[in-house]
């Protein structure tokens, strides 16, 4: 039974059916067959969403598209390109210094992609940057995003293990900062190696300048880790208090927010958390049959019988889940893939926070991996080049995110230090 769940589900991943109706009608097909009745459908996926944590998804989603829509991308794509345009490649490493400094705001890989990406990559070849270079930076540079607080998939990750989510927040700002400074190191060889443009060096005011005018967006980000770390608010509060700081911003502050912009705004956030919790829903209907099947209890056996060596458990899991980034959307990987490989994780040392961002980290990954990585496609549809194109401009920085995790995941307090300290 449990092969007919994969066969449907992966037969309706091929025929381009959205990942979130292809949990759904695999799951459907499954309990027809097995004569279970279709009422536990709506039982699980109101389990599945029925969490108070939960409800921060729609908060920091509309604070996003708040602050987006407030003009916080070209100030932060601006103070950036003043504090590293002067070096040589320099627009290149304000694409990724930029995905650093909006991943705390956006907390989606594919909004980092589409924000910044629509307006590094044209500028980019502008200046005689290559189009196949210009989008590999971006579509690699916006996994950083899921991984530098607030993060969407972390939340998911802080429900499935009933963690603290301030402490998964502060977990992933050392690994993504690694992994800011790793894609911005290929990205200076290549740059210097092709001899790509720099500009010249901004003075100190002009950056001071910069960096007052990007300081309100970077303020919310401390706000909330602050709020949550020091008990002032629960995630879900923290979500409310940055959706409120970010209309005053946006109507007051920045100015570029008006009042009949919001309806528009409020109706896309709508529709991105419907799609989320749609998601999570049916994940969590097709997480419950793989427990009825005992597929948790079958993969750790599984694993744990082709080794017991602590190391080669780690590399096996993180392969697995490089595959399933490749064509899986992170939050169903997660809600899905967690608590089957929590166990095992577990089982060999390993502290909840620590698997939670290697998993996160090498989901997200995946996302910028041929043959499906959706943030490649985006990036390349940007810059109108080939998917091919691209992927071959893209191996250097894969290579470096490889390294990146893989010091992540051996490496346990990269990633334990700062919630260690609070």
């Amino acid at each position: 039974m449990a092969a007919l769940l994969f066969f449907s589900f992966i037969v309706l991943l091929f025929l381009g059916v959205p990942i979130a109706f292809s949990l759904a009608l695999s799951s459907i097909i499954y309990l027809l067959v097995a004569d279970i009745g279709l009422t536990i459908i709506p039982q699980r996926m109101f389990s599945g969403i029925n969490s108070f944590v939960l409800l921060c998804i729609p908060g920091f989603i509309l604070a996003g598209n708040l602050m987006n829509a407030s003009g916080i991308t070209d100030r932060i794509i601006r103070f950036a390109n003043n504090l590293l345009g002067h070096i040589r490649g320099g627009l290149s490493l304000t694409n990724i210094g930029a995905s650093m400094g909006f991943a705390g705001i956006s907390g989606t890989a594919l909004a980092d992609t589409a924000s910044i990406g629509s307006v590094m990559i044209p500028a980019m070849k502008k200046q005689g940057y290559g189009a196949g270079f210009s989008a590999a930076v971006t579509s690699s540079s916006s996994t950083i995003g899921p991984i530098i607080p607030p993060s969407l998939p972390l939340i998911i990750v802080g429900t499935l293990a009933t963690v603290s989510i301030g402490d998964l927040f502060l977990a992933g700002a050392v690994p993504g900062v690694l992994l800011g400074i790793g894609l911005m190191a290929v990205a200076y060889f290549i740059s210097v190696k092709r001899n790509y443009p720099k500009e010249p060096r901004k003075s100190v005011k002009e950056v001071t300048k910069s960096f007052f005018d990007a300081f309100w967006a970077i303020l919310m980000t401390v706000i909330i880790l602050y709020g949550i770390l020091g008990g002032f608010f629960t995630p879900t509060e923290a979500s409310i208090v940055a959706v409120v700081y970010a209309m005053v911003i946006g109507l007051f502050v920045y100015g570029e927010l008006s009042a009949k912009d919001l309806p528009k705004i409020i109706l896309n956030s709508m529709v991105s958390t419907a799609s989320i919790m749609m998601l999570v829903g049916f994940a969590n209907l097709f997480g419950w049959i793989l427990v009825s099947e005992r597929i948790p209890v079958l993969v750790a056996n599984g694993i744990m019988s082709i080794t017991e060596n602590h190391i080669l458990i780690i590399l096996l899991i993180i392969l697995l889940l490089l595959f399933v980034g490749t064509f899986m959307e992170t939050i169903a990987a997660l809600v899905i893939l967690f608590p089957v490989l929590l166990p095992v994780a577990t089982s060999i040392g390993m502290d909840p926070v620590h698997f939670g961002i290697v998993m996160v980290l090498t989901l997200i990954i995946g996302l910028s991996t041929p043959p499906v990585g959706v943030c490649l496609f985006v990036a390349s549809s940007i810059g109108k080049v080939s998917i091919w194109e691209t992927t071959k401009e893209l191996l250097p920085f894969l290579f470096v995110s490889l390294v990146v995790l893989l010091l992540v995941a051996f490496i346990p307090q990269i990633t334990l230090f700062l919630p260690g300290l609070f």
